[in-house]
């Protein structure tokens, strides 16, 4: 659904950080928002909802909808549309609802 244009395909190549996204190392660009990266990535899904399980992945791109949360380097209910890559970071889908420490 998403794709990068040729022109932005040659400037990762060029520019490119790497991030670890469900154990896959992946190419982006600095300045990507990780959900940009997800989606560049062919990587649509985010999370599964808490009571059926059903996945959601980014669909406002501007920190309203809530449906990009993941787990950033061990963090759960991290927005992707709103968290810049950074090289070496870890993104996962996250599943479920998340733990809530005491």
């Amino acid at each position: 659904m998403f794709k990068r244009l040729r022109e932005a395909e040659a400037a990762v190549m060029q520019a490119s950080i790497s991030i670890s996204l469900n154990g896959r190392d992946v190419p982006c660009r600095p300045g990507d928002s990780v959900a940009a990266a997800c989606f560049a990535a062919g990587d649509d899904a985010c999370r599964d909802t808490v009571v059926t399980g059903v996945p959601r992945g980014p669909y406002c791109m501007m920190g309203v909808c809530y449906d990009c949360l993941v787990t950033i380097d061990g963090r759960a209910n991290q927005q992707a549309c709103m968290t810049l890559v950074r090289a070496g970071m870890n993104v996962a889908r996250q599943h479920g609802a998340r733990e809530v420490l005491e």
